[in-house]
């Protein structure tokens, strides 16, 4: 069980090792080429028009391939919470099918005893009942519209 959970991490590190990496080599090509494209129509637009207006259309290029990069990361960061949430639901799940833990469950109801349980799950279940509604009023206030 922690094998698979370490070996997980592992994958999840290596590839965000080298999807950061690819990314910034993207990022900077992307800033050279928008480099050379803003000093040429900063050229075109100061033969025509004037330094005023030259530098008015290279402030609008940068504005716009600045707010390009910022959708993108919202858009992207966005994606990754719902993978995560998605990965807890599914890892809470398998924990919950693993036989080792079932059968360490088991060994637990045996040495405590069975009349001396129900009144440790039934606090255990009011407990958890108790944190799911903190949870879960939680999520529905962030997730509310700001006016």
């Amino acid at each position: 069980m922690f094998q698979r959970m370490i070996d997980d991490f592992k994958d999840s590190t290596g590839t965000a090792l080298r999807l950061t990496s690819l990314a910034a080599a993207a990022m900077l090509a992307l800033f050279v080429s928008t480099s050379f494209l803003c000093a040429a129509v900063f050229i075109v637009v100061l033969d025509k028009y004037g330094p005023v207006q030259a530098c008015f259309t290279g402030a609008a290029i940068f504005f716009v391939v600045t707010m390009i990069a910022a959708i993108s990361y919202m858009v992207r960061k966005n994606q990754i919470k719902v993978r995560a949430e998605q990965a807890a639901k599914s890892t809470a799940q398998t924990l919950l099918a693993d036989p080792m833990l079932v059968a360490a469950g088991i060994q637990v109801v045996r040495a405590i005893g069975v009349k001396k349980l129900i009144p440790i799950l039934a606090v255990g279940g009011l407990a958890l009942g108790l944190m799911m509604s903190r949870s879960t009023a939680g999520t529905s206030a962030s997730e509310a519209p700001a006016e």
